[in-house]
Order: C-alpha cells, then structure tokens, then sequence
C-alpha cells in the first residue's frame, strides 16, 4: 500500500504548457507521457460515470489505477479520485452507491499553507463495507470491514470495523 506523501500546494500557472511542465516535473514523468495519462484517466473516469454496467465502470477504474479487489459494486457518478486514482484501495465485497466521492489528495492554493497542508495519502475502503449514497471520504481515511457508511456522510476520520456510520444532521436535537 501507497504511503502518505506532502505535495506542493497548488500555484496558479500561466499557460497550459507551463501547468503540464510543473505537473509533470512534480510527479518525475515526461510531459508527453504525463499528458496521455492525464487524458487516458480523464477518458476512463467520464465513461465509467455513466457506464450502466457494474463490471465494465470496475474495469475502467482499474485501468485507471484504482485498486479493486472481487467482487466490488461501483455505483452510477461515482468519482474516484481524478489526479491520484492509485492512491485508492476497495477491498473484496465492498459497495459504493451512486455519487460517492472518494478523494486521496488536498492541494489548496498556495496562500492557504499556513493552515492546511498539502498531500496524498490512501484511502482504503474495507471488505464488505458500504458507502452510502452521496458519501464522502478524505483523504487517508481506513473504512473498516463490515462498516456501512450511510448516505450524505463526509468521513474525514477512520471508521473502525463493524460500525455504522451516520450524520449528525438526523439525531433529534430538541422535543417540544
């Protein structure tokens, strides 16, 4: 498994030429090469959106890099991280529902680098776990095995095996 790694924040470049020659000397690719990745993955990722076929958008996202384990349900919408699929880990069984996002780097701006910092790390969702629809999960976040995550949950933190995972939107509040 990918460990953690700082990434340089993100600084606005002028010209496309420029963005492709710093993207691709930060990640130590030919530019060239670094651009028929990036298209090839863009390709990939828009296709397995709206791919009304389960194994065909599994197969896209592992061309892609993702690392998919058997038997794995990938929803309609779902986007797996777009810059750094390799980064994402679903394990035997596991299930994402529709519009799940699941995201393994940060990249603010670069005036924002006192505050936030700037990396990728593995997101690994466990076996048999369930991502409900309109999930999020962060960066370096482990979802246990057996965990179900329901829907319009951001997880930030790691969820541990066997847990259920809800918003806090739905707890009552107050009764009259």
């Amino acid at each position: 498994m990918r460990e953690k790694i700082n990434i340089p924040y993100h600084e606005m470049r002028n010209g496309f030429k420029n963005q492709v020659r710093n993207s691709s000397l930060r990640r130590g690719m030919n530019p060239l090469l670094f651009l028929m990745k990036k298209a090839k993955n863009h390709i990939l990722q828009l296709l397995a959106l709206y791919c009304p076929i389960n194994s065909l958008r599994v197969k896209m996202h592992r061309l892609r890099g993702v690392n998919i384990g058997e038997n794995v349900f990938i929803g309609l919408n779902c986007v797996l991280d777009h810059a750094y699929p390799e980064y994402i880990y679903l394990e035997d069984g596991c299930g994402l529902n529709g519009d799940v996002y699941i995201i393994a780097h940060t990249n603010p701006n670069k005036s924002y680098q006192d505050y936030f910092e700037a990396y990728v790390a593995p997101v690994v969702i466990g076996k048999h776990a369930w991502i409900g629809i309109r999930s999020t999960i962060l960066p370096g976040v482990r979802v246990g095995e057996n965990s179900v995550v329901s829907a319009g949950v951001v997880v930030s933190k790691d969820v541990q095996p066997d847990t259920l995972v809800a918003s806090a939107k739905n707890r009552i509040i107050k009764y009259r």
